[in-house]
């Protein structure tokens, strides 16, 4: 049996399989996705069926995710971590731009715990490390913040192996939060480092921006922030997984879907992992709960292994 839960920076447990809201947002992550009330009862029904992580960002939308989940959530459970972003700024659909100043990042953080109605957010991550800033500037802001009670836990999303060695030189983080699935594996010397740490790892786009849970030629793929469209990751064009192979042929022996397996997949691949799928409809949420249920075999995964990476 895959262990379920784990301990954020040792004392924020969590069930691994969390709620990610990127999805409650419109194309390009730009405005509502869904009618209010729809989105709100969905937060809802994730928490009641055991969701105690929420991954969120304050430019999904921008501020309409963070809105949503205070809407539907707070005043919040005991039991619940809140997980936010900042240092990007928005001035369109897919149009994402690093603002790492230290006056940038204060006004974010303070700006999201307004909208999450909070005096601390469990885990704020940096967004993208900004080029133009040095990263010291960066992580020391966010260090202050954690200082001041308004930040418990600090993470990097989308970074490399020497930026991670780097921050770490920096501050003490909790987190990691790069892109990474069954079929992009790029980021295996990154959750290497957070798994001989114990950090967490959140993989984005866990089913490939819904490639891997959905049909032939369905699949949206949009880019995150920074990320190129044609960066999405490998394998986009997934031809051979959507005939049956080999994603399919596993899921068929449990009676699965792809989608399924795939967060199995992850949440088998290290301990540390953390995958906070997102979705806009309740059967796929609780389709994707479910995967936690999937005991992958050690032939599941050798299998798993021949897909292109």
């Amino acid at each position: 049996m895959v262990g379920r839960t784990f301990d954020i920076a040792g004392e924020l447990r969590v069930r691994r399989l969390g709620y990610g809201t990127a999805q409650l947002t419109g194309p390009g992550y730009w405005g509502p996705r869904l009618p209010p009330g729809e989105a709100v009862t969905l937060l809802r029904r994730a928490v009641d069926h055991g969701v105690t992580l929420i991954d969120t960002a304050d430019n999904y939308g921008p501020g309409v995710a963070e809105e949503l989940v205070a809407q539907a959530l707070h005043p919040y459970p005991d039991n619940l971590v809140l997980a936010t972003k900042g240092g990007v700024i928005r001035t369109g659909p897919d149009a994402w731009h690093p603002a790492g100043r230290p006056e940038d990042l204060r006004a974010m953080c303070e700006a999201s715990l307004r909208r999450l109605r909070t005096e601390t957010v469990d885990l704020y991550q940096l967004h993208r490390i900004d080029p133009a800033v040095p990263l010291a500037d960066q992580l020391g802001t966010l260090a202050e913040l954690r200082e001041e009670g308004k930040i418990r836990h600090i993470g990097l999303d989308t970074v490399t192996l020497e930026q991670l060695d780097e921050a770490l030189t920096i501050t003490n983080l909790a987190s990691v939060q790069n892109r990474y699935n069954v079929l992009d594996r790029e980021s295996e010397p990154v959750l290497a480092r957070c798994a001989e740490l114990g950090m967490a790892f959140l993989p984005w786009f866990p089913l490939g921006n819904g490639t891997l849970a959905t049909s032939p030629g369905t699949a949206r793929v949009e880019a995150g922030p920074g990320t190129a469209r044609a960066d999405a990751g490998p394998g986009i064009a997934l031809e051979s997984v959507a005939s049956g192979n080999p994603l399919v042929r596993v899921a068929a022996r449990y009676g699965a879907t792809p989608g399924q397996v795939a967060l199995a997949w992850l949440l088998h691949r290290s301990p540390v992992i953390l995958p906070t799928p997102g979705t806009g409809s309740p059967a796929h949420l609780e389709e994707n709960l479910r995967a936690a249920e999937l005991t992958l075999t050690a032939d599941d995964l050798a299998t798993l292994d021949t897909l292109p990476s």
